[in-house]
């Protein structure tokens, strides 16, 4: 089953319904000003230099388009049309970019996806709101349809938005905190590490998993059982995430160079395997490496060896696929066999066996 095949052909769909809520140009007739209609003026032009430019500027930078992908796949094993939920599926997707925005902010990174960061380009002020924004705009789905939905599905929905929202700054702050050494980042465990990742990147996953499930009329523990799933997809995609940042080419081509997450002091499970498992002269190396903050590759390149040296880089590749097998099993047997079923299963596959 080719999935990189699935994934281009819903890319143009998912970027045609964020369209039709997030305009390229905001005028008098967008359907934001029909679902909240202004009381004094329109005024378009600062709303396109200020919101439109910037998110669209981002958003056609590209990205996998895997988050809604995954919402309509679920829809569709659980015997649903997925086109009748495709604006939905925009939901995660436009948070997730607009985490991306605050994130490179946050880490004064330079570039996202081989171009300037949205701050770098637009300013700090414009990249913070823009960046805020785009958490709260891909909710006009369901602002617009709110009769078709109902009010009990829509409370459960809003209440997974809400709970999956305040996880992701749960997440960041850990994250933040661990590689600006403000907690103590040497001793950190793996547990740490994999609800850091649950919270950051497993999250909207979960997100878009459990609210495609309560559209798709699941009941409740097949809701969350399709939630734990795509947060262990989340996890071990940001576990690929971080294996690539020291070992793809092309993938350290787009951001800058190898081991960007070397310069940044993040703790890894890579790292955290090396310091449990590294002899002192070796830990104590990485250590001082990840402290510097340096953006020299001979040295980035050092950290990696390390790493190499005591086997964390196949160390994690192993964990996340075990996580995602291991949460499958749960999820197959309350799945009807289908054809979507299968495609989500070698969906999960492919995100953590993906080489960019």
């Amino acid at each position: 089953m080719n999935i990189e095949k699935l994934l281009e052909e819903k890319a143009p769909l998912i970027n045609k319904a964020i369209e039709k809520y997030i305009p390229r140009f905001f005028s008098k007739n967008a359907l934001i000003f029909k679902v909240i209609p202004p009381r004094y003026a329109y005024n378009a032009e600062a709303l396109n230099k200020a919101i439109a430019e910037p998110v669209w500027e981002f958003l056609d930078r590209g990205g996998k388009r895997w988050r809604p992908t995954l919402f309509l796949l679920i829809c569709e094993a659980l015997g649903k049309n997925p086109e009748d939920y495709l604006d939905y599926s925009i939901i995660p997707e436009v948070i997730h970019n607009g985490t991306l925005m605050i994130d490179d902010i946050e880490d004064s990174s330079e570039y996202r996806r081989g171009k300037p960061c949205t701050y770098k380009i637009y300013g700090l002020d414009i990249a913070i709101n823009a960046g805020n924004a785009m958490y709260y705009l891909p909710l006009l789905p369901l602002m617009e349809n709110r009769e078709k939905i109902g009010a009990e599905k829509l409370a459960k929905i809003y209440e997974i938005y809400v709970q999956e929202m305040i996880n992701l700054s749960l997440g960041q702050a850990m994250d933040i905190a661990w590689h600006r050494g403000l907690a103590n980042a040497d001793q950190i465990s793996e547990e740490d590490y994999l609800q850091m990742c649950a919270y950051k990147t497993g999250t909207l996953a979960r997100m878009a998993a459990k609210i495609a499930a309560v559209l798709a009329d699941a009941d409740d523990e097949l809701v969350e059982k399709l939630g734990l799933f795509a947060e262990s997809i989340g996890v071990a995609f940001q576990i690929q995430d971080d294996v690539l940042d020291l070992t793809g080419e092309e993938f350290a081509e787009k951001k800058g160079g190898r081991g960007q997450d070397i310069t940044e002091g993040k703790r890894t499970l890579m790292v955290i395997h090396t310091l449990r498992v590294a002899n002192a002269k070796d830990r104590e190396r990485l250590i001082e490496i990840l402290r510097m903050h340096t953006t020299d590759q001979k040295l980035r390149d050092e950290a990696i060896a390390i790493m190499k040296k005591y086997g964390s880089i196949d160390y994690a590749k192993n964990f996340a696929r075990k996580i995602v097998e291991e949460s499958w099993k749960n999820v197959e047997k309350l799945l009807p066999p289908s054809d979507a079923k299968e495609k989500l299963n070698a969906f999960a596959k492919f995100l953590i066996e993906r080489k960019i």
